[in-house]
């Protein structure tokens, strides 16, 4: 998931990383009770998940009200590198010395985080010259190495406290987010010898996503994420094929984690929640018959609140109706389990006493498809 600018600032006020004020906006109305707020000079600022804004005049600078009310129509009806403009940020124009270019990201290759910072900023990290690389493990920025890589990049002063800070914060933001970048480009360096980030870049691993629900606002859902919301339930697509089932998020975080490590790709996080019923539980079965890349379901689930026979009726009759046709997986413990196991007994759904055992099952069917 790629924040977009206004999206990634946001978060960093959150980690007390200083930006300028600004506001976004989706409409001119809207807009025009910010411009009064913020009061003019400002930028108006495209948001698009894609860089180049600047060469194309997604940022402009306005200085007075004719300017906005030519300037924020068009901004908003661009397209950039094939991306419609989805927001507007105003935003105080800041007065520097100097624009850095910082960043943080995860390193596939060599599984680490790796720190990026350079003393020229405002291009793409491909024309970034004069970088200072370093790799930082799991992503922890000691104070010490935040300071050398400052006085690397020619900072001076109070500019590396402040950087030996923002560099920090970043860190903190990377590792609790479980971000894949985090960039600010460019940081400026301002005549009082402060930072100030001035653009802002996040990434987030869609796999991880489920693990921060309050990542979810920043999300775009697609069609059956949303049709789960409005249901009752959370839905979470990934980009495997095996559908994994639970009821508490923590449950089906855990079986997530415990199928991957066995070799097998989830297709989603589905918890059905506390308030199951049939009727929801048959929905949420619906919702995987569409997705055509699952090949199998997983379900883990622990009758308390929900009773495991509301679970089984739903696979019963999404069975009745044609509805799935998929290999299942299952273990149910709890509430009526074992009257579970007698309803699904002559069904496509394979009972397991551990949910290791189900695991290994689902891999080696969804191995043997191919």
């Amino acid at each position: 998931m790629r924040l977009l600018e206004y999206q990634a600032k946001e978060l960093f006020g959150q980690f007390g990383i200083k930006t300028p004020r600004g506001m976004a906006s989706k409409n001119i109305e809207e807009a025009r009770k910010h411009a009064q707020e913020l009061g003019f000079p400002f930028v108006i600022k495209a948001q698009v998940p894609v860089g180049g804004r600047g060469k194309a005049g997604g940022i402009q600078k306005c200085h007075n009200t004719d300017e906005f009310e030519l300037k924020y129509p068009q901004i908003l009806g661009m397209s950039i590198k094939g991306e419609k403009t989805r927001a507007i940020l105003l935003e105080k124009m800041a007065e520097y010395e100097k624009e850095i270019y910082l960043s943080l990201f995860l390193n596939r290759s060599k599984r680490c985080y790796t720190v990026i910072a350079s003393g020229e900023g405002g291009v793409e990290i491909e024309s970034v010259k004069n970088q200072v690389i370093r790799e930082v493990g799991l992503g922890d920025v000691s104070p010490a190495l935040a300071e050398e890589i400052a006085k690397q990049i020619g900072l001076e002063g109070r500019a590396i406290s402040d950087f030996v800070d923002m560099l920090q914060k970043l860190s903190k933001l990377t590792i609790e987010k479980e971000a894949e970048l985090a960039e600010i480009n460019p940081v400026a360096l301002l005549k009082d010898g402060s930072l100030l980030a001035l653009d802002g870049k996040v990434i987030t691993d869609d796999n991880s996503n489920f693990r921060h629900p309050e990542m979810g606002k920043y999300q775009e859902k697609t069609e059956l994420e949303e049709r789960a919301e409005k249901s009752g339930f959370t839905l979470v697509e990934l980009d495997g094929n095996i559908a994994v089932v639970g009821n508490g998020a923590g449950l089906v975080m855990s079986t997530l984690d415990m199928l991957a490590d066995n070799g097998g790709k989830p297709a989603c996080f589905l918890d059905v929640g506390g308030g199951a019923t049939t009727e929801s539980v048959y929905e949420a079965l619906t919702l995987i018959s569409k997705m055509k890349k699952v090949k199998a379901i997983l379900v883990n689930l622990y009758g308390g609140i929900v009773k495991t026979t509301t679970v089984a009726s739903a696979f019963i009759k999404a069975y009745d109706d044609k509805l799935i046709d998929l290999p299942v997986y299952a273990r149910l413990m709890g509430s009526e389990s074992e009257k579970s196991k007698e309803m699904l007994k002559n069904t496509k759904t394979r009972m397991f006493d551990s949910v290791e055992d189900a695991i290994n099952g689902v891999v080696m069917e969804v191995s043997k498809r191919g």
